[in-house]
C-alpha cells in the first residue's frame, strides 16, 4: 500500500510502498478515504524537539481520518465490513485506575495512533474495535468524517463549562478555534470573541458567526470589550493557540470567577500572574483529546440536529488535495492562513 512514511529520526516524509497492516482478533482494518493534517503531523514532519522526544520512528503518521471497514478480527462484535467510520486516536490500556473508573481519556498508558503506532496517512489503517466510531448519519461526508478528531477537541474544550448566556473568548483562530465558535453558539453563548494575527483566519471566523474577530497584533482585548459594551470581562475562555502571550492576556480580561479551558500546547514556558488567578478565583482546566466517548456522541448529535452547525463545521475544510500532493497540503497547513487541509487517499485505489 502507499503510505507517508517517517523512515527514521529526521525531517520529512516519504510516499512509499509499505506492507498492509493486518488486524488482530479484536481489531478493524479500514480503507482510508480521507485524512486531515494536524499540527501534530507538522511537528512530526519537521522533526522538532517535541517530535524527537515523543515519536517512535520509523512510523506512518496521521490520526485524523475517515474510511470504510474492509476486514474485522474474529472477536469483533459490533463493527461490520462496509461501515463508514472515523477513529478515536488514543488507544488506552483498559486496566489503569482511570480506565477502570470509566475515565479512559485520562489513561496513563495511552498510545496514540500516528504517534506511537502506525497511523492513517496510508491506504489502510488498523485500530481496535473499541476505537472505531461508526457514522450512521448519511450527511457525514468524507471531508467531515476526516475532521471528527479535531472537531472533538473543539467540543471537549467548548463544553467543559456551561455556556448559556456567557461571554466567551477564544484565543487562536485555527481550525479547532473556528469550530469552537460554532459549538459555543450552538450551546447558547451570548457574545463570542476570537483572536489571532492572521487576517485570512479572522475572516473565516467572521463567516462562522463570531461577534468580534480581533487581530491582537494591532488591537488589545480591553478595546474589544469596550466595542461590545462588556463591563465585567469574559466568563469563559478557550485557549487554543499555545502562544505564550495568549493565556496571560486572557487572564487579564476574565471576569472574577471566570473559567478557562486550555487546549493549545505551548512550545515555551508562559509567565502567569498566579496572584490574579487566585484573587480573581479563576478556574484553569487542561484539555487533551476527547472524552471517550461522550464527546463523540455529542458531536454526532449536534451535527444531526443542527443544519447550521453542520454547515459551519463542514466549511472549516478549506483545502482538499489528492494524497499524491501531500507536500502542497502540508505547506498549506503550515502557512496558517486557511482552515483544515484534507488529503484524499482514494486517488490510489481509483488509479489501480
Amino acid at each position: 500500500m502507499k503510505a507517508l512514511y517517517k523512515s527514521g529520526p529526521h525531517e520529512g516524509f516519504e510516499l512509499v510502498e509499505r506492507p498492509e497492516p493486518q488486524p488482530g482478533h479484536t481489531d478493524v482494518k479500514i480503507r482510508v478515504h480521507t485524512t486531515g493534517i494536524c499540527g501534530t503531523d507538522l511537528h512530526i514532519q519537521a522533526w522538532d524537539a517535541w517530535a524527537a522526544s515523543t515519536i517512535n520512528a520509523p512510523l506512518i503518521a496521521g490520526h485524523e481520518f475517515y474510511g470504510e471497514v474492509v476486514e474485522i478480527g474474529k472477536d469483533v462484535r459490533d463493527v461490520k465490513v462496509g461501515d463508514r467510520v472515523s477513529g478515536e486516536g488514543h488507544v488506552v490500556c483498559g486496566i489503569c485506575r482511570n480506565c477502570r473508573a470509566g475515565r479512559r481519556q485520562m489513561c496513563i498508558n495511552t498510545v496514540s495512533v500516528g504517534v506511537q503506532r502506525d497511523g492513517a496517512f496510508a491506504e489502510y489503517v488498523v485500530i481496535p474495535e473499541t476505537n472505531v466510531w461508526v457514522h450512521h448519519d448519511e450527511s457525514v461526508t468524507a471531508d467531515l468524517g476526516a475532521i471528527f478528531d479535531p472537531f472533538g477537541n473543539a467540543v471537549h474544550t467548548a463544553l467543559s463549562f456551561p455556556l448559556v448566556g456567557e461571554d466567551v473568548l477564544i484565543t487562536g483562530a485555527g481550525p479547532i478555534g473556528l469550530m469552537a465558535i460554532a459549538v459555543a453558539r450552538h450551546a447558547g453563548a451570548r457574545k463570542i470573541v476570537i483572536t489571532d494575527v492572521s487576517e485570512p483566519r479572522l475572516e473565516l471566523a467572521k463567516a462562522m458567526g463570531v461577534d468580534l474577530a480581533v487581530n491582537v497584533a494591532t488591537t488589545r482585548l480591553k478595546d474589544a470589550q469596550r466595542e461590545l459594551g462588556m463591563r465585567e470581562g469574559f466568563d469563559i475562555g478557550m485557549e487554543m493557540s499555545g502562544h505564550p502571550t495568549a493565556l496571560p492576556e486572557m487572564i487579564d480580561n476574565m471576569n472574577h470567577g471566570g473559567r478557562i479551558a486550555m487546549l493549545g500546547l505551548p512550545s515555551q514556558s508562559i509567565d502567569i500572574d498566579w496572584g490574579k488567578v487566585v484573587t480573581h478565583m479563576l478556574t484553569l482546566k487542561g484539555i487533551y483529546g476527547r472524552e471517550m466517548f461522550e464527546t463523540w456522541y455529542a458531536m454526532s448529535a449536534m451535527l444531526s440536529s443542527n443544519p447550521v452547525l453542520h454547515s459551519a463545521i463542514s466549511s472549516v475544510v478549506t483545502d482538499r488535495l489528492p494524497a499524491t500532493e501531500w507536500e502542497a497540503g502540508f505547506a498549506a497547513a503550515r502557512s496558517g492562513v486557511g482552515g483544515k487541509v484534507v488529503l484524499d487517499w482514494t486517488v490510489f485505489s481509483d488509479n489501480a
